[in-house]
């Protein structure tokens, strides 16, 4: 094994990642050292890059849709083996004994690590991770295409469970998560309204080719009240939008970590039991029942691969919507 490695650093918020030579690092007690395989780029990295998220440790690796294979292990790992292909996701390590973490609710820890962040992630030919944070990926995907899985997928999947027995979905921004999940609500006997950015017709073509029933601008109701609705896209506007096209006692659940400021709106919107919440990071078992569903499945995601070097153009794609799905990282 060679002693350096390639990484994407991001020195300062709001300027290119820079490409550099790292030692390898080595793995500490509990940890895993991983020659990462691919890397997926999701929206909340350009958040990190761009200096929204305030616990950002600088220097970073950015990338938490990791996809690779065990090279070494740390003391005390027995639950993993060399060669195994695992996938490491936003939420890195959690303290284990705040109250949060005592009630199994582990996403809420006071005290988190967050892959890509707040430790250093993917965007690099390799990382070192908690094992206990890690999980097996099924046979059904090749690492390309596994990627999006770990953080679309898997948030998706949280903030899909937050919407209950809903039998009508609205998705608003029909991005990386939410073409995950709509394959899923569509294999569950589920309807999905896909809301897009007003005018883009290839997304809106996108989302009717994976089973949704409807699909409009932003900015329009749906021809049917929605159960529920889900914010993908980090437009605050979207909220009192979602909330005129749920039923009564209808949810509406905002996916992002994080959101441009919702506007004021009058609290009809809200009455007759409607709510309103958000979805913050995820924990271990949602990884669990998520990956259980995804390898009972086939879900197709849409992946456009990179070079690791040109993670920047990656970032700058996403930002403006210039490819439908998820963009992934290969070293």
């Amino acid at each position: 094994m060679p002693h350096n490695m390639r990484a994407m650093v991001l020195e300062k918020p709001g300027q290119p990642l820079q490409l550099v030579q790292r030692p390898i690092p080595r793995p500490g007690p509990g940890q895993i050292l991983l020659k990462v395989k691919a890397c997926g780029v999701c929206r909340t990295d350009l958040h990190v890059a761009d200096g929204d998220l305030t616990m950002t440790c600088l220097p970073i690796i950015p990338g938490h849709e990791i996809v690779g294979e065990v090279v070494a292990l740390g003391e005390g790992v027995n639950q993993l083996h060399p060669s195994q292909r695992i996938g490491v996701p936003w939420l890195g390590h959690t303290c284990g004994h705040c109250r949060f973490c005592r009630m199994d609710r582990e996403n809420l820890c006071d005290h988190p690590e967050f892959t890509g962040c707040t430790i250093d992630g993917g965007y690099a030919e390799y990382t070192v991770a908690d094992a206990r944070y890690c999980f097996p990926l099924p046979g059904n995907y090749d690492d390309l295409h596994a990627a999006p899985l770990l953080c679309a997928g898997l948030i998706g999947y949280r903030s899909y469970a937050m919407a209950g027995d809903a039998g009508k979905i609205g998705l608003y921004g029909f991005g990386a998560a939410a073409h995950i999940i709509a394959q899923v609500a569509v294999h569950q006997g589920r309807e999905i309204y896909a809301f897009t950015r007003p005018g883009d017709e290839a997304a809106k073509t996108f989302a009717c080719g994976l089973g949704a029933v409807w699909a409009g601008d932003s900015n329009h109701l749906p021809p049917e009240e929605l159960d529920a609705a889900i914010i993908y896209a980090p437009v605050g506007s979207l909220v009192p939008a979602a909330l005129k096209a749920v039923r009564k006692g209808g949810r509406v659940i905002c996916a992002g970590i994080h959101m441009s400021d919702i506007p004021p709106f009058p609290y009809a919107l809200l009455w007759e039991e409607r709510s309103l919440c958000s979805v913050a990071n995820l924990t271990r078992q949602d990884g669990e029942e998520f990956l259980r569903i995804a390898g009972k499945m086939q879900i197709q995601t849409e992946v456009h691969p990179y070079p690791l070097e040109q993670a920047n153009q990656a970032l700058e794609d996403l930002r403006l919507g210039r490819f439908q799905g998820a963009a992934v990282l290969v070293p």
